[in-house]
C-alpha cells in the first residue's frame, strides 16, 4: 500500500500531468495517508481522451471514495472536457 504522495508523483511520472487526490467532500487528501494501491497503469493514456474519460477509466474504479483534481503546468483545475494532449503541452 502507498500513500497519497507516492501514488500523485506515480501518475505525473506516467501519465505527465499533476493531480490533487481529494476526499468526495472536494477537500484535499493528507499527502502522508496511507493504505491506497499503487497506481496499475504503466503506459499513458492517449492524448486524445479527455480528462473526464481518464478519471472515470482509470483514476476512480482504482480509488474509489476519492475524487481526483487533474492540474495543468499553471497549477490550475483542468475542465473535464480539456483533452489530456492539451493538459500535457502546458508542462
Amino acid at each position: 500500500m502507498s500513500t497519497v504522495g507516492n501514488v500523485e508523483r506515480k501518475i505525473r511520472r506516467v501519465e505527465g500531468f499533476d493531480v490533487c487526490i481529494l476526499h468526495l467532500a472536494g477537500t484535499d487528501v493528507r499527502g502522508d495517508r496511507r493504505g491506497l494501491p499503487q497506481y496499475a497503469y504503466h503506459r499513458a493514456a492517449d492524448n486524445d481522451i479527455t480528462v473526464e474519460a481518464w478519471k472515470t477509466h482509470r483514476f476512480r474504479p482504482s480509488y474509489p471514495g476519492f475524487e481526483v483534481d487533474v492540474v495543468d503546468g499553471r497549477g490550475n483545475s483542468v475542465q473535464g472536457n480539456t483533452k489530456l494532449g492539451t493538459v500535457r503541452a502546458t508542462y
